[in-house]
């Protein structure tokens, strides 16, 4: 199954603006969803989480107004067309419309779809389908706000807590958002859970992966909640050329301590300055 890309289709640690945390760049809203060769594979593999894992990678709340104007956002950027009882999807799968609203969105990309709304003066995760977490699970997530999603992340509080902040206060509708998160993984595994604080036992001696979050953040005209959208890729280590594995240890390098050890630290240096 073509679950991976040959080639990374986004470097973000090769440019200084996309670089740095959170790295928030305008987004064009026709560029909002994007499909690549992976496309069919992994909406089969989103299809059986869905229909097998379903606790695990789904939850709403009781109101899916929210979840509603997003698989209508879903719909008019991919020119889905409704017929009867189902959506044809990209690979002419049909996806049926009876479920979840979230859950047919969530069937018709390859983004994850996180909506959060604002309650009080904190911004919360109201609903989600997450079929490809990094290291987390969704339903410790859902009902609580940014920072206390953000807990495990030692890094997080303080000065970036307050820029997160203050990003999803200033979103507007008519201009959306993007960033990029980029992470050394030892596998390719697409759904990686991890529960909060569990203890990561990671094998480095084999093959190294790197996992790039292409990140949208799109406000919702009618309901006002944000759509956190989330595009992974996964490619080979060695099928970044040799300035692009360089940039990532210039990357490496230039990130705080606490920051770099949560990307693997030494042992992932010692492993990407062997591959120049």
């Amino acid at each position: 199954m073509a679950l991976i890309l040959d080639k990374p289709a986004l470097t973000p640690w090769m440019r200084p603006h996309t670089r740095r945390n959170p790295g928030v760049q305008p987004l064009n809203p026709t560029d909002w969803l994007q499909r690549d060769a992976c496309f069919a594979d992994q909406m089969a593999l989103r299809d059986d989480l869905i229909a097998t894992r379903r606790d695990a990678v789904f939850g709403a709340g009781d109101d899916d107004r929210a979840a509603r104007e997003v698989l209508a956002m879903v719909c008019h950027s991919t020119n889905a067309v409704g017929e009867n009882d189902h959506i044809q999807r990209a690979d002419n799968v049909r996806v049926a419309i009876v479920d979840h609203p979230l859950i047919t969105a969530g069937r018709l990309v390859q983004e994850d779809l996180l909506i959060l709304q604002r309650r009080g003066e904190a911004w919360v995760l109201t609903d989600g389908v997450l079929c490809f977490p990094s290291h987390w699970t969704l339903s410790e997530k859902l009902g609580r706000s940014l920072i206390d999603i953000h807990g495990p992340v030692p890094f997080y509080a303080g000065d970036l807590e307050r820029r997160v902040h203050r990003l999803f206060d200033a979103i507007r509708v008519e201009q959306p958002l993007w960033r990029a998160n980029w992470l050394i993984y030892p596998d390719a595994t697409l759904h990686y859970p991890r529960r909060e604080y569990e203890v990561k036992h990671v094998d480095w001696t084999g093959d190294l992966f790197v996992r790039v979050e292409r990140q949208s953040l799109l406000k919702l005209p009618e309901t006002g909640a944000v759509v956190f959208s989330i595009k992974a890729d996964i490619c080979p280590l060695l099928s970044l050329n040799t300035q692009q594995r360089s940039g990532l240890l210039d990357a490496l390098d230039a990130l705080p301590r606490v920051e770099r050890d949560y990307k693997g630290g030494d042992i992932v240096r010692a492993r990407i300055h062997a591959s120049l």
